[in-house]
Parts: C-alpha cells; sequence; structure tokens
C-alpha cells in the first residue's frame, strides 16, 4: 500500500524513516515544503495530491487549529481522498478535535482512525512505539501491516474520539513524572549529590519507569540533548487536558501544578527547548533566590 505522510516533523519524519525502512512506497506532504525535503519520499505539493495518491494517510501535526485547517478547503486532505481511503490520524488533540475530522472524512467514503501515539521520537526510531486507536476494528486490522512498522503496541479503545482520550489521559501522568522527576533531581543536586548519580538511582529504583529511562540524557544533559519534545508542546496539551476534565467533571490537581510551571518556564523562553528542560528552569529559580 501506497502511504502519505501528512506532517514532516520530528515525528512525521521518524515514521517516515521507519516505512521507508519496511519498504513502503511513501509521498509526505508539510505546510513548510523545505522540512519535507531530505526524505526518502516523494513530496506533494498539497495534502490534496498527498491523499490522492494513497491507500493509507497518516497524519502528525502539532495542535488542533493545524490539524482542522489541514483537512478543510480545495488542497485540504479530505479533497484529495478517494472512497475507501484510511486516514490515521496520531496527532494530540481534543475528542471533539478528531470526531469533526473523521465527520469529514467519511463524507468522501473514507474512514478515520484516531491514532495518537505513546513514546517519543526515539521510541518511534526503534519501532516501539504505543497507538492508542479509535475507530472501526475493521480498518484498523486493514492497516496493522503500516503501524507496524514503528508499534510494538497497538490498543483498540473504542470509537473515534477514545484515542485522543486515552492519550490525553497518558501524557497527564507523563507530564506529571516529568514535573517531579525535575524537582527531585534538583533536589538531590542542591543537597550535594552529583546529578549522574542522583539519575543512575533514579533509573535504579522503584520510580524507574520507560520514561526515566528514555529521558535520561535530555536531564542529565540538558545542554547537549536535541529536543524530543517542547515544552509549547507540553502547556498546549495540559490546556486540552484541563478542558476535557471540565468537560468531563474530573478533579485533576496536579495537572493544574504542572501546568503553572510550565508556563511559567515559557514566559521564561523556554518553549522550544524540550520539556525536561523544567529541571534548568527549577535551576535557575534556586540562583535567583541565592540557594
Amino acid at each position: 500500500m501506497v502511504v502519505a505522510m501528512i506532517g514532516t516533523g520530528r515525528m512525521g519524519a521518524a515514521m517516515v524513516g521507519r516505512l521507508r525502512g519496511a519498504g513502503h512506497p511513501v509521498v509526505v506532504w508539510n505546510r513548510t515544503p523545505a522540512r519535507a525535503k531530505g526524505l526518502d519520499a516523494d513530496v506533494a505539493a498539497t495534502a490534496a495530491e498527498a491523499a490522492a495518491a494513497a491507500d493509507v494517510v497518516l497524519v502528525s501535526l502539532a495542535d488542533d487549529a493545524a490539524v482542522l485547517a489541514m483537512y478543510e478547503g480545495p488542497d485540504g486532505l479530505v479533497a484529495g481522498l478517494r472512497p475507501g481511503t484510511i486516514v490515521v490520524d496520531t496527532s494530540t488533540v481534543a475528542p471533539a478535535t478528531v470526531r469533526k475530522a473523521a465527520a469529514l472524512v467519511a463524507e468522501r467514503g473514507a474512514v478515520l482512525l484516531d491514532a495518537p501515539v505513546s513514546g517519543s521520537v526515539p521510541v518511534v526510531q526503534q519501532g516501539a512505539i504505543t497507538f492508542l486507536v479509535g475507530g472501526p476494528a475493521d480498518a484498523l486490522d486493514k492497516v496493522r501491516p503500516i503501524l507496524s512498522a514503528f508499534a510494538t503496541r497497538i490498543f483498540h479503545l473504542g470509537d473515534v474520539g477514545s484515542g485522543a482520550t486515552m492519550k490525553l489521559s497518558v501524557n497527564s501522568v507523563v507530564y506529571g513524572l516529568n514535573q517531579s522527576v525535575a524537582e527531585a533531581l534538583v533536589l538531590a543536586e542542591k543537597a550535594g549529590v552529583e546529578r549522574a548519580v542522583a539519575y543512575e538511582v533514579f533509573a535504579n529504583s522503584a520510580i524507574s519507569a520507560p520514561f526515566v529511562h528514555y529521558k535520561r540524557e535530555s536531564f542529565e544533559r540538558p545542554a547537549e540533548t536535541p529536543a524530543a519534545f517542547m515544552l509549547q508542546l507540553v502547556v498546549k496539551d495540559l490546556d486540552l487536558i484541563g478542558a476535557l476534565a471540565d468537560e468531563v467533571g474530573a478533579r485533576m490537581d496536579q495537572r493544574a501544578t504542572n501546568r503553572k510551571l510550565a508556563a511559567e518556564a515559557l514566559a521564561d523562553g523556554l518553549g522550544e527547548r524540550d520539556l525536561s528542560v523544567v529541571a534548568e528552569f527549577l535551576r535557575r529559580q534556586h540562583e535567583a533566590d541565592g540557594q
């Protein structure tokens, strides 16, 4: 099957690499064309053109506004869909956003799977990402050979929107872990334990979650490690989580605390740094306070 990749940021580009490595023909489109160059894939002029050439369309975009704008209009993805095409949207967006996109796709006789992923760019490159899927089970079965190029686990959660809901739930834990690790690491440092030693204990103790392992370089050597997931996207996700919590009536005190600190770090000019930069922000705060 020919695969279209809509969005060639860090995650999208990593997915293209895995797909090509598995032998799938790939056509790509990115809003900024320069970011699509250099990939081992054909480059389409519009999202519609990419969709028209594909049996399966993967979408990986940054936020709700970008997702909806890309689906709509004469050059949008929906305009190029053929009946029977399966769209797999991996973007982290609100459940309502992906349901709206699914309705647009259905008007063309195509099917949308709500399929955000759990894991970072290195996990995609290893072929070990986890898919959280909402939508028709038969459509998921058809695209499993595609998704298996970069996934080891695929959860079918129910109707469209359930994938987005689960992704926001997972991310609420990830961001809680991120802040907890940052706070604890800075605490140990300030109390006289070397950073690398403290992190070695984290990685071999009761808190030894996969997140702790794959973020190790980012926390230990923040100046040398490229951003895998930017802090500004963390703030976006925390707002989505808050909106969903308000909608369903769920109390989430930790989310509010995480959002407050992330917003402070964002205001300090750290938005394009990796989410682990929260630790660096806390170090600055200690220094500013003379501690």
